[in-house]
């Protein structure tokens, strides 16, 4: 929401690149490989866009942290005697309140995605795999450094201070010099000083709204009279309360492809039933979705 739509890896730290594809499985991303590297689209096909500046401010972002402390202060040292820091107290609002601070925000993206996304999209599901769910990267950010800290509990604090001049009383979370002094009920903390690509944005395969619309009509036409012909098929008393119709939101989209007659999906029909659509909150909610939870 803040960074204009880039999904995070972290805290998995995995590595996300233009063109790798993966799928959600458990809350994890579980990456299946790079349709460049595979040779699904050849290196000549593709334009990259490098260096791509993103402007700083959205990557700078926090929820339920204030400052509870924020001065200046003088400590004692043997060697240089009297010295001046900069000391600040964040204090987290409840288990879940974040800070985080990321520098230098540069992208690396597919800059001819129409080119080839349909041809993409008949190799993924019929002509070399066979992937109904599928998300593939088009765009990845690194920065040149970032900081994240989160609270594991209510009244959580984070207690940093830095030795660097000219900071009076400005933020310091995130910055190269500071370093932490104490935490009390930080459950994780992480700085990153490398530009690993761990933030993105990436394409999911989609279903065709008409195709779904033909099937779900379908689906609810054959639950017509499906209590009176059960009653007349089984040999049993099965007793029914006729009150319950399926609405058309209880099928999923890429569920209703599994009702295609053998070979009506292939290289010459795959258009007519897929497409690419951007990632949302709910490809986001996934993530934090474990079986048995």
């Amino acid at each position: 929401m803040h960074t204009g739509g880039y999904l995070t890896t972290i805290p998995n730290n995995q590595s996300m690149l233009p063109g790798d594809f993966f799928q959600v499985r458990n809350g994890e991303i579980q990456l299946l490989g790079n349709i460049f590297r595979r040779g699904i689209i050849r290196a000549e096909e593709v334009s990259f866009g490098y260096e791509i500046r993103l402007n700083p401010a959205a990557w700078s972002f926090g929820d339920g942290v204030n400052k509870a402390y924020s001065g200046r202060s003088i400590a004692q040292s043997v060697v240089e005697g009297s010295f001046e820091f900069s000391k600040q107290v964040l204090a987290f609002s409840g288990k879940g309140s974040f800070m985080f601070k990321g520098t230098q925000p540069e992208a690396v993206k597919i800059l001819n995605w129409n080119d080839f996304q349909q041809s993409l999209i008949i190799k993924l599901t019929t002509a070399l795999y066979s992937f109904r769910e599928l998300y593939v990267v088009t765009e990845t950010v690194t920065l040149s450094d970032c900081t994240l800290a989160v609270a594991g509990a209510s009244k959580a604090e984070l207690e940093i201070a830095t030795e660097s001049e000219n900071f009076g009383l400005a933020d310091i979370f995130g910055h190269g010099s500071a370093k932490t002094i104490q935490s009390k009920d930080i459950e994780y903390y992480q700085r990153i000083e490398k530009r690993r690509p761990l933030f993105f944005k990436a394409k999911k395969l989609d279903v065709q709204n008409e195709r779904v619309e033909m099937f779900v009509n379908d689906l609810l036409y054959m639950t017509q009279g499906y209590e009176a012909w059960a009653a007349d098929f089984y040999n049993y008393g099965f007793e029914f309360d006729h009150t319950f119709h399926p609405q058309k939101m209880q099928f999923e989209k890429a569920g209703v492809l599994e009702m295609l007659q053998a070979n009506e999906l292939n290289p010459t029909t795959a258009l007519q039933y897929f497409k690419w659509a951007d990632t949302s909150m709910d490809d986001l909610e996934k993530l934090f979705s474990v079986y048995g939870n």
